[in-house]
């Protein structure tokens, strides 16, 4: 594997993996998201524990993670055909970074706004109609997770249909965006089960100590 690819995967990793709300609730508030609400630190959580501020800047940076090393993995080439490998290799270790930080002991959050962040940069039509879908489940269910899943499961359908990435990179970018979207539906299993028994949290619902809920 060429040096360049392995710097890209490196580059996304460490973007990815700044785990921007224990941090934030550390130094700002004192506070160990990983011992509050669903304990764990995403967007959501954040939201629910630490308020509507926190929350923003978690999402804003969050999807800045995945979008930054996306847009700076080109400066690792110089052949233009290589460009969106590259691309994708640092969106796709951004977003097994958020997951799986080593700052936290491989701890992380779901992906969802990391993985929109990848995704706002290399597709950002089917992204910004993803934020609508998912905006529109929200207002029509109430639930987080239910949104994210489906919005992450209608994006790689909006990349092919729409051919973003041009006529020979759309198919592997929808194919990127349909692994993402798996992972972040496994993510969200106990979510799910939750769902279907009609226990998942709506949004602004505080969580009992152990539920493990959003993104």
């Amino acid at each position: 594997m060429p040096t360049s690819y392995l710097l890209a995967a490196l580059l996304g990793y460490l973007c990815g993996s700044i785990p921007t709300a224990y941090w934030l609730g550390l130094a700002v508030y004192r506070v160990n998201i990983f011992e509050l609400g669903s304990r764990n630190m995403g967007a959501t959580n954040v939201h629910r524990v630490l308020g509507k501020v926190p929350f923003a800047i978690t999402l804003a940076l969050d999807i800045l993670k995945g979008m930054v090393p996306v847009l700076l993995a080109p400066r690792l080439v110089t052949d233009p055909a290589s460009l969106m490998p590259h691309c994708l290799t640092a969106g796709l270790a951004a977003v097994a970074g958020h997951t799986l930080s080593f700052w936290v002991k491989f701890r992380g959050g779901k992906g969802v706004a990391t993985g929109l962040g990848v995704f706002l940069a290399l597709a950002p039509k089917s992204s910004i109609l993803a934020m609508g879908i998912f905006l529109v489940t929200l207002i029509a269910t109430g639930f987080v997770s239910l949104g994210s899943m489906v919005a992450a499961v209608a994006l790689p359908v909006m990349i092919f249909a729409f051919q973003e990435g041009g006529p020979d990179w759309h198919r592997p970018l929808a194919l990127a965006a349909a692994a993402i979207a798996a992972f972040i539906v496994f993510k969200h299993r106990a979510n799910i089960r939750r769902l279907l028994n009609g226990e998942e949290l709506a949004l602004g619902t505080k969580p009992p100590p152990t539920l493990e809920e959003g993104k």
